[in-house]
């Protein structure tokens, strides 16, 4: 199971609680999903009060409040400072947002955010990219959790660099890591955990799905499967043929 500073959680799924279509479907697709985070948007879900705060209390597992919807440093640091007053949490999602149709993130601000959050004694969980002089500087600036994206948020693109992500996860073995963003197919989750990254987040791709519980229990499946996968030492891809039936000490007939 994953460690995330120093707490060991009991999924390497990560639930948003965003989009779906009512509290009871939220409920059922945490429990059919098995996931040991739940994700929470302070300025999104704050119109549900104390409800949406008890239906998610409720759930039994870790809360990771994220700054969702910032674009500057200072308003990331003052809503990861609320969420921390709100939920009792340090734990804080960090997004600093750039671009409006993609929703990227600002790499620069996202580095001088999560210095200043790390300083106050956050532990920082920062979406980002898998550009590894940003995942470094971030590293550098006290996080010891990276979030890169697989894609732009709520695309269902899946990994859209998958060079970048190998990289990034072999420059940085005993960091855990974590694909955040863009994962729409449990294939996309199973991909994610054969690259060796310790857990995927998830939002859309459940709660907009035709049947967020059942599309949640696959993506659970499809993330045990991809860790077993990768822990079996699968075997590498290569051009020619190789056959499976042995040849030596085979007839030969004219």
């Amino acid at each position: 199971m994953p460690t995330f500073y120093d707490t060991q959680v009991a999924s390497p799924m990560m639930l948003g609680t965003a989009q779906y279509p009512s509290p009871a479907i939220l409920a059922a697709a945490f429990s059919a999903s098995g996931a040991g985070i739940a994700t929470v948007s302070l300025r999104r879900e704050a119109g549900g009060g104390q409800d949406f705060l008890r239906l998610i209390e409720g759930l039994g597992v870790a809360l990771l409040p994220n700054t969702a919807g910032c674009h500057t440093v200072k308003e990331a640091v003052t809503t990861a400072q609320m969420a921390r007053e709100l939920l009792g949490t340090a734990w804080i999602k960090l997004e600093v947002i750039s671009h409006g149709d993609l929703l990227a993130p600002d790499v620069f601000a996202l580095v001088e955010a999560a210095r200043e959050l790390c300083a106050q004694g956050f532990k920082v969980f920062p979406y980002c990219t898998e550009d590894l002089s940003v995942c470094d500087q971030l590293l550098r600036a006290g996080c010891e959790v990276l979030m890169p994206w697989g894609a732009p948020i709520g695309s269902g693109l899946g990994l859209n660099n998958l060079l970048g992500l190998k990289a990034l996860r072999a420059a940085f073995p005993e960091v855990p890591m974590v694909i955040d963003a863009g994962i729409g197919r449990p294939s996309h989750a199973a991909a994610a955990m054969e690259l060796g990254f310790d857990a995927v987040l998830l939002n859309t791709a459940v709660a907009k799905a035709g049947d967020p519980v059942t599309m949640a229990r696959a993506m659970a499946q499809a993330l045990d499967a991809g860790r077993a996968a990768y822990m079996s030492d699968p075997i590498e891809p290569r051009e020619m043929a190789t056959p499976s039936t042995p040849v030596i000490g085979k007839a030969f007939l004219q």
